[in-house]
């Protein structure tokens, strides 16, 4: 939408000069007759050609940053990170969730779409996923404390605990209204984990750095709103419906 925006500004900017030096020979035709109205048209045409040299280099620009922006990501290394995996690890597929447990449209695509990918690709060996934090400055702190929470949880039954601790927040937030600190404690003593050893890793903020990492590699990635994806490097942004990752998957799976 920007690039959309800079190009209709650039546009507008260019009329505005066609109009000034369409007034410029108007009033050089009235002062100097036909010989000034020439000279006119001879501008006229420098200032036009000008003028679609500019525009043709801003299209040539947006063209090349959203070529960029379509480009695969390579999932390996920061991009996968040690974060939990849900699903075999040897999967083909790779998908990185950049979730923000706050985030509305997180809980509905948690609600509406992963339960379709679990069952046709993680469950069947064929996807593998990671979810990775991506908490917006606007949810804090209750967004970094959940991300905190399922650290706190992972820590002490691995990554099957993370995954049932993660789906408790979403099954229990309202999204944007947040949980506090007292229900993530509840939550804990309801996934099985030992609720004291819980609430002092989260009391200490020992994942704090962690959930940052993700964050800043998520914007490293291109991802800049939540939900993000990858697929196998393939962005897919915000809560799109299940064929929009089936297609991507396919495709990936029929290589």
């Amino acid at each position: 939408m920007t690039k959309k925006n800079n190009l209709h500004k650039s546009i507008i900017f260019a009329s505005v000069i066609v109009s000034i030096a369409l007034l410029f020979n108007g009033f050089a035709y009235l002062k100097g007759g036909s010989s000034a109205s020439s000279g006119g048209d001879d501008l006229q045409a420098e200032i036009e050609k000008g003028i679609d040299a500019f525009v043709q280099k801003q299209q040539e620009t947006a063209q090349k940053a959203q070529a960029a922006a379509n480009q695969p990501v390579e999932v390996s290394g920061d991009f996968a990170d040690d974060d939990a995996v849900l699903g075999d690890k040897n999967a083909p597929v790779t998908l990185i969730e950049f979730s923000d447990y706050e985030c509305p449209f997180c809980k509905r695509h948690f609600t509406n779409t992963y339960p379709e990918i679990k069952k046709k690709y993680i469950d069947t060996g064929k996807v593998k996923m990671i979810f990775r934090d991506f908490p917006l400055n606007f949810h804090d702190p209750n967004a970094t404390d959940q991300a905190m929470a399922a650290e706190c949880a992972r820590e002490q039954g691995g990554d099957k605990m993370y995954y049932a601790y993660h789906d408790l927040i979403f099954q229990t937030t309202t999204s944007n209204k947040g949980l506090a600190k007292d229900k993530l404690y509840e939550l804990a003593e309801q996934a099985g984990v030992n609720k004291t050893k819980f609430k002092t890793c989260l009391d200490s903020g020992k994942f704090k750095d962690e959930v940052q990492k993700d964050l800043a590699d998520g914007q490293r990635a291109g991802i800049t709103g939540t939900p993000g994806f990858l697929v196998n490097g393939q962005r897919i942004s915000g809560a799109q419906p299940f064929s929009a990752f089936e297609s991507i998957i396919e495709a990936e799976l029929a290589k």
